[in-house]
């Protein structure tokens, strides 16, 4: 089969492998669809931190059962999509129903080769049914439900005020689904074009462009108060401790990006405000489940989401394209 690989940092080469042979009660899936996201891109720059060498990327997936028992609960020709966070089911955060953050977690083109393939064998555990959905929808799935854990940690009203920092996929993801939950959605980018969409196509209220009086332009959507929450995406670890600023009296931080440094903040801001700060991580199959009942109901608009596609031997020549701002990627798919 196909396979394309990140061999080093910059270097992306399609290759040929042999086909996986399912282990017992394992599923093969023919991988047909493969978002493109920002961990991708890290992996491809270098800039990863928890990787080694040669990798198989890919972990936004979506495929056709190939081949599987009847115990598995699929049959062939199933559409599915793939969670991509192998979770051990017996530690302290498994048994409290956390798998998104499992103690031993193991995530598909990261700790291990992921779906940039032809062909995946998978514990069907993994596996959602995508029935309804077109393969470009299923592949979408992944990061939109980063997007709805990190909705569902802050546990939002509606009416509540809401600031989405960053507007990547995931920062889109999070506006989406604020906003669905009746909150009033400011949505701050460093890129204008990418904030505008936010409020044209995913029905946020307000864009806020980063600049020299961004604070005040914040302060005056606010009325003075600042947000009940805020929601950090940038990936930036400046980013993430000026957000701290932003939330408002008795509000909540929700840190869902990453980053491989120390984050300080205000003690005596963080008190007087009674903050409640939270992590999010990944994402659970009830939020895979939830995100996929709401595309189905045609209330997550992934045809404007879904911007560039290739095909998998083009991969290679195409990803430099796609990491350039000025081609306005939002989310880019790989056809397999």
């Amino acid at each position: 089969m196909h396979v394309v690989t990140c061999c080093e940092p910059g270097t992306l080469a399609l290759e040929t492998r042999d086909a996986p042979v399912p282990a017992p009660g394992e599923v093969l899936v023919r991988i047909r669809r493969v978002g493109v996201c920002g961990t991708d891109y890290h992996i491809f720059r270098g800039t990863q931190p928890y990787l080694n060498y040669p990798r198989v990327m890919g972990h936004e997936l979506a495929g056709v059962v190939e081949a599987a028992d009847a115990a598995s609960g699929f049959a062939t020709g199933t559409p599915v999509c793939i969670m991509p966070y192998l979770f051990c089911g017996h530690c302290v955060a498994c048994i409290k129903g956390k798998t998104n953050c499992c103690v031993n977690i193991q995530v598909l083109g990261v700790h291990r080769d992921g779906g940039l393939a032809e062909l995946l064998a998978i514990e069907p555990r993994y596996l959602l049914d995508a029935s309804g959905l077109t393969l470009d929808q299923a592949a979408m799935v992944e990061f939109l439900a980063i997007g709805y854990h990190a909705v569902r940690r802050a546990a939002l009203s509606a009416g509540e005020r809401v600031l989405v920092v960053g507007a990547g996929p995931i920062g889109m993801a999070v506006a989406l689904f604020a906003g669905l939950q009746g909150a009033d959605v400011t949505v701050l980018d460093g890129n204008a074009a990418r904030a505008r969409f936010c409020v044209e196509k995913l029905g946020a209220h307000a864009a806020v462009a980063l600049d020299a009086d961004t604070r005040q332009r914040l302060a005056d959507i606010s009325d003075g108060a600042f947000f009940d929450a805020v929601f950090d995406a940038t990936g930036n670890a400046k980013a993430m401790e000026t957000g701290f600023g932003y939330v408002a009296h008795g509000g909540r931080y929700v840190l869902v990006s990453v980053v491989a440094a120390d984050i300080t903040f205000s003690d005596p801001e963080f008190h007087k405000r009674e903050t409640t700060l939270l992590g999010s991580r990944n994402a659970t199959l009830d939020d895979f489940a939830a995100v996929i009942a709401l595309i189905r109901e045609g209330r997550v608009p992934t045809d404007a989401m879904h911007t560039h596609s290739a095909a998998l031997a083009d991969l290679p020549d195409v990803i430099t394209q796609w990491m350039d701002p000025d081609v306005g990627v939002i989310k880019a798919i790989v056809e397999v």
